[in-house]
């Protein structure tokens, strides 16, 4: 009978341990979808601000353009490192 005790008792670390495994990846996998509704709004933000400027200044569109590039490089940078950190939570 003690045998199946510590057969129960292993069995019930080893859900445990899923468990827990589980949650990891589900808060891991939420953590990056919030990281990633940030760079999407700011990307969305900056696209439509950039496409209005060129509409009110067509002759500045090439200089709006290059600085349109370079904020979504960097917001989606952001992205990126949510995405880090989500590999580095469900590790």
């Amino acid at each position: 009978m003690e045998a199946f005790s510590h057969l129960i008792a292993a069995f019930d670390q080893e859900q445990a341990d899923a468990d827990k495994a589980a949650a990891a990846a589900a808060s891991a996998g939420f953590a990056y979808g919030l990281a990633a509704i940030g760079p999407g709004i700011g990307i969305g933000y900056l696209v439509g601000k950039s496409v209005e400027a060129m509409a009110r200044q067509p002759e500045a569109a090439g200089m709006v353009r290059t600085t349109m590039f370079l904020g979504i490089a960097f917001t989606e940078a952001l992205a990126l490192i949510g995405f880090v950190v989500f590999i580095l939570i469900g590790l």
